[in-house]
């Protein structure tokens, strides 16, 4: 499941094909509607009404580009939907509309010494897709259109996976398999739209749910790499799943905090925090939506997000589920 969610295309504001895969796997494990933005909200039914509402969610929607302008020799301006480093795109892979193109800049040969020095821009480059001119490019893409990181779903090494929008179909593909499971209290789910700018979706989602408790299912930026060490790794793949208790958009409930760090503990399963307060979920949003909710964030670690090819492992996938699983009843008291 994870690999098809991964290779599915839905950047912010075109995540219909994201949400009608989703749709076709929940539609008879629960009731669902999808809101005026496009996110869903389902209500898997438990055993039992709890006293207080509960809501998971996580977000649909993967950074990509937008196409800006085509110049007279067919070549494609364009800009990021949501934050990428324009490092990470120089020369790659991309399609748009079904059309295979590539992230062009001027070759190495050709640079001056200023422009070796100096890190590209997104407005250096263009993307080229074999057209001849305007009028070719005209015949598949338009301004306006999304384009994609061309990846594959690889899994190598020790148990690790790349691919472009890990970022967050894992949590899709968790939320998904807790509505297949048996649930022994009545829990609303929602896969939201537009997290990667600013968190849209999760604000119209929570305030239709209002929920008491809600617990974010995300990636979150790891920087285990050559070199950086201590707090500046911020978390580390294969140490578990990620307990955040702040980060650039939120203070995290510390009550829910500590019951997501006991039951790990309690259960032998594997967890880590942030050492750095950076970044953002739609914990954001719900948090402060409506009456408010207290949140709860459970983050994948994953290196090079938001590029096109992301890196997780399936241990810590397997940990976060396993405490999911732990976790989820203890939230209605």
């Amino acid at each position: 499941m994870l690999k098809e969610l991964c290779l599915l295309n839905g950047t912010s504001g075109d995540e219909k094909i994201v949400c009608d895969y989703i749709v076709n796997e929940i539609k008879d494990y629960c009731e669902y509607e999808i809101d005026n933005l496009g996110s869903i909200i389902a209500l898997k039914k438990g055993k039992k009404k709890p006293e207080k509402k509960v809501m998971l969610c996580a977000h649909m929607d993967e950074v990509g580009f937008i196409i800006t302008d085509i110049d007279d020799n067919g070549y494609l301006s364009f800009d990021a939907v949501g934050g990428i480093d324009a490092k990470v795109i120089a020369g790659r892979s991309v399609t748009v509309n079904g059309v295979n193109g590539v992230i062009g800049l001027k070759p190495v040969h050709l640079l001056t010494d200023d422009e070796k020095d100096t890190a590209p821009t997104m407005k250096s480059m263009k993307m080229d897709i074999g057209a001849k001119n305007e009028e070719d490019a005209l015949k598949y893409v338009h301004p306006g259109d999304y384009a994609y990181f061309c990846s594959d779903y690889t899994e190598f090494g020790d148990g690790f996976i790349m691919s472009k929008a890990l970022d967050d179909r894992i949590g899709c593909m968790l939320l998904i398999e807790l509505i297949k499971s048996e649930l022994e209290y009545d829990t609303y789910f929602c896969f939201n739209v537009q997290e990667e700018v600013g968190l849209r979706g999760a604000a119209c989602t929570a305030y239709q749910v209002q929920s008491d408790v809600s617990v974010i299912l995300e990636a979150t930026t790891a920087a285990d790499l050559c070199g950086v060490t201590g707090g500046d790794r911020v978390c580390v793949l294969g140490d578990g799943a990620v307990i955040s208790f702040m980060d650039g958009r939120t203070i995290y409930d510390k009550e829910l905090y500590a019951l997501a760090r006991k039951t790990a503990d309690d259960n032998n399963i594997k967890t880590q925090t942030k050492t750095a307060i950076v970044g953002g979920n739609d914990a954001g949003a719900v948090q402060s939506s409506g009456k408010g909710s207290k949140v709860l964030a459970i983050s994948l670690p994953c290196r090079y997000i938001h590029s096109g090819a992301s890196v997780v492992k399936k241990s810590d996938i397997e940990e976060t589920r396993n405490l999911l699983n732990k976790l989820l009843p203890k939230l209605y008291d």
